[in-house]
């Protein structure tokens, strides 16, 4: 029986996806971004163990929330590090018709098998992608993560070339927003 590592729920997240979702944040993470959102999530071994049927159970009580094209998003910590336990959650939600987004910064991405493959069947029961950027320049994505983002803009480059639905997440700094909103305001 698969088991995956989970942090904690959201039941009424506006911003991870569209419409109205439930969002299962994963636990485990080897980015060490500067800015993290989530650094609780980053131990592997931390979190509770649920199975994926545990899982839809909950996300279920809070369905009549999905109108207007909601569902579920998986997020993290990092969701493609629990490979098998999102492949089979995803197979459950599409059985029952859900909308299922994963939320991801593509580093465990790799065409090495056997996530390759895993990630070929995650592809058919994903409906979306969210791909968190964190820096497009090789260097300084190193120095904010401590990862290179060479995998993260192959897995990219791979989903745009199997036409699948993405939305780029890409972090701007202090300055990038003041010139977008100076342009905004005239």
């Amino acid at each position: 029986m698969t088991e995956g590592r989970i942090h904690s729920f959201e039941t009424f997240g506006a911003v991870d996806g569209p419409g109205v979702r439930f969002i299962v944040f994963m636990q485990g993470c080897r980015m060490r971004c500067a800015y993290c959102h989530n650094p609780e999530t980053w131990k592997m071994d931390a979190g509770d163990l649920y199975t994926p049927q545990q899982v839809l159970d909950r996300a279920l009580r809070y369905q009549s929330y999905w109108k207007n094209g909601g569902g579920i998003t998986v997020s993290g910590g990092e969701a493609l590090l629990q490979i098998d336990f999102l492949l089979e959650f995803f197979a459950l939600c599409k059985k029952k018709g859900i909308h299922t987004t994963l939320d991801t910064s593509g580093n465990p991405y790799t065409t090495e098998e056997p996530f390759f493959s895993k990630f070929n069947e995650l592809m058919k029961v994903t409906d979306l992608f969210l791909l968190d950027i964190k820096q497009i320049d090789l260097e300084k994505h190193k120095q904010l993560t401590g990862w290179t983002n060479e995998n993260i803009l192959a897995m990219a480059q791979y989903l745009s070339a199997h036409q699948k639905h993405m939305w780029i997440r890409y972090v701007l700094s202090g300055r990038a927003l003041q010139l977008i909103m100076k342009t905004r305001s005239g």
